[in-house]
């Protein structure tokens, strides 16, 4: 089944803080996934209002644009993040991937934020369309895991190391509050986002950077989430959402 074009917004809310540094927390988060013939543009925005333990309130705000070429050789992206309305980080630059079986996925991401360099990318780097659309393909196969490189532009260290799990993947889903979801195969994933190995390092690192719990419809929208950021974890449900048409090519 192809991906959705949509407009989707998330509730959030606190599920829990590993260590109590985080007394409350809620917030929204917007994405939009537009279908543009030859690539896929998306756009999300997450605002996130948390209460610390010492009663400090703390406003975070990230932003995260790309554009990704349909046949996986290419990705624009532009990440900021403000906390309490001052750019606390910002990420831009362009990455190029080889397409040629063989050597699909080795490529480059070369930024122009936070500084100029080059980053190299390793065979079978998949960008963030690709992915989902993977990780997809093999529930929809009845694969239970998934192992691949992600490059998708939100940090400044090149790919990313990616542990897929696949959950109870679904082909009688039951009622849905939004009827274009109805009846779709769906089911739960968990990713885990590992550094790449650094070379000439003793061990891999075997702590994720960060995780998220995702139940996805076979058209890769999500209606519930669960994002761990470290410190706390924090739940989304869809509260909005709207199909959108492919543009006129």
């Amino acid at each position: 089944m192809p991906l959705a074009a949509h407009h989707a917004v998330y509730k959030l809310t606190l599920h829990g803080s590993h260590d109590q540094s985080v007394l409350a927390a809620s917030g929204t988060m917007t994405y939009d996934v537009t279908d543009a013939c030859t690539a896929w543009a998306t756009s999300q925005h997450l605002s996130i209002q948390i209460t610390n333990k010492d009663g400090q309130d703390i406003r975070t705000v990230s932003d995260y644009a790309t554009v990704e070429a349909k046949d996986g050789s290419r990705l624009d992206f532009h990440t900021r993040q403000l906390t309490d309305g001052a750019v606390s980080s910002q990420i831009d630059g362009t990455a190029t991937l080889e397409t040629a079986p063989g050597r699909a996925g080795r490529g480059a991401a070369d930024y122009t934020a936070p500084e100029k360099k080059t980053e190299n990318l390793p065979l079978g780097t998949l960008l963030p369309m690709a992915h989902t659309e993977a990780l997809l393909t093999a529930a929809e196969a009845g694969k239970r895991f998934l192992s691949v490189p992600l490059f998708d532009g939100t940090g400044a260290d090149g790919a990313q190391d990616t542990f897929v799990t696949i959950e109870n993947w679904n082909q009688a889903p039951g009622p849905q509050k939004f009827p274009a979801l109805a009846g779709l195969p769906s089911g739960r994933v968990h990713v885990a986002f590992f550094p790449r190995p650094v070379k000439d390092a003793t061990a891999a690192d075997e702590t994720p950077d960060y995780e998220i719990g995702i139940h996805y419809f076979a058209n890769g929208v999500a209606d519930t989430m669960t994002m761990d950021f470290g410190d706390f974890t924090m739940d989304g449900t869809l509260d909005q959402f709207e199909p959108r048409r492919p543009s006129h090519c």
